[in-house]
């Protein structure tokens, strides 16, 4: 490409349209002549990216439904080396899809293009051997967290911690009571969220046990408690809908459709399950307590496999059991209840040591990752 740049990129899900619409947006904001190529979604492709096929084809979750689909992720990412190895772009960007992309960075580095990886996989939990492969495969990778950054410079993985988008554009203040007049909550007393996943599998486990500690912290309570539990799609409301009909409630629950950002803007505790979620209920500054269950024999399995002290992510950035985490056989609705009570009384403690995470990864996420992509091709 005379006098511009070509980039291409591949995300394979949603999060990675968000993230690579948001790099693209940066990087032309620095450069008027550059061209991106490859594999995005609908944000992707409203910032000018020429996608070689529906991002949709890579969306695959779950085992059963990756081997019936791995001929033909395979036959893509086969054509999809070829095709990059004859255009030579001047950067990949592999954003997050490890599994995909690694090995397209891996082929392309080799040929001599130079390889990004944006957003880190989690070999500092679980599969660590996999960053030999990394260490082969980018020449840089960008990490959103700060405890991200530090494995890979201690494993001599060129590293750049970028921050994360969300803490870019969660506000450090909330208003909690306009929040609550936009979801029609009353004013009085306590609103709680329950957050017991986005997953069927997630919901079906978890569900039951956040509805009847709900009841339990409603009765615990000397003043007015409410609920609300955000749904993250229409399946999701209809299993919750089955659970309450089961339920024997006496108190105040709402379900909202999406609207989790608002539902944890407008609470003063969340009762949350331990995933992405977390980072999203510590932006808005609220107290959580962090519960998960999931098959017997899965975790005793992932028990000997993981290398990590805490599943949440607040506890993994600051080192430390700041938010309790309550699994498996420990996750009883009368101990959820009780431990999210104490949550609330002394709900000031988190709080600071949140606002102070949030400015720490409140670092413009798109633009110090568009800066290091141009710093690597020679182009800041």
């Amino acid at each position: 490409m005379t006098g511009g740049m070509r980039v291409a990129l591949v995300a394979g899900e949603m999060s990675g349209d968000i993230l690579g619409a948001g790099l693209m947006q940066a990087l032309k904001a620095r450069l008027p002549n550059i061209e991106f190529i490859g594999i995005g979604g609908p944000r992707m492709q409203a910032e000018g990216l020429k996608s070689y096929f529906p991002m949709e084809r890579l969306s695959v979750m779950g085992l059963v439904e990756v081997l019936g689909r791995l001929p033909e992720l395979l036959r893509r990412r086969r054509w999809l080396i070829s095709t990059l190895l004859a255009v030579r772009p001047d950067v990949f960007v592999g954003i997050d899809a490890p599994d995909f992309n690694l090995d397209i960075e891996l082929r392309l580095r080799r040929a001599g293009i130079k390889t990004v990886h944006y957003v880190s996989p989690s070999v500092w939990a679980w599969r660590q051997k996999r960053v030999q492969k990394i260490r082969q495969a980018c020449d840089l990778m960008l990490t959103l967290f700060p405890f991200e950054a530090r494995f890979y410079e201690e494993k001599s993985v060129p590293v750049s911690f970028v921050g994360h988008p969300l803490a870019d554009q969660i506000p450090l203040q909330v208003e909690r009571d306009r929040a609550r007049q936009e979801l029609g909550l009353p004013h009085d007393g306590r609103v709680i969220a329950l957050m017991p996943g986005s997953r069927g599998a997630e919901v079906a486990r978890l569900g039951p046990l956040f509805i009847e500690a709900a009841s339990r912290l409603h009765g615990m309570s000397s003043e007015p408690v409410h609920f609300v539990v955000p749904c993250a799609n229409p399946q999701r409301r209809a299993q919750l809908e089955n659970l309450l009909a089961d339920a024997e409630l006496d108190c105040s629950l709402i379900l909202l459709d999406g609207c989790s950002h608002e539902a944890l803007a407008a609470c003063d505790a969340v009762l949350i399950a331990s995933g992405t979620a977390t980072l999203e209920a510590l932006l808005f500054k609220r107290p959580m307590v962090v519960a998960y269950r999931m098959a017997p024999w899965t975790y005793r399995i992932l028990k000997r496999l993981v290398k990590i002290p805490y599943v949440s992510l607040p506890n993994l950035l600051v080192g430390r059991p700041l938010v309790p985490e309550l699994l498996q056989e420990r996750a009883t609705p009368a101990a959820l209840a009780e431990t999210l009570m104490l949550a609330l009384e002394k709900e000031d403690g988190q709080k600071t040591i949140f606002d102070d995470i949030h400015r720490s990864l409140r670092r413009d996420a798109s633009r110090q990752a568009a800066e290091a992509v141009l710093q690597l091709t020679g182009r800041a």
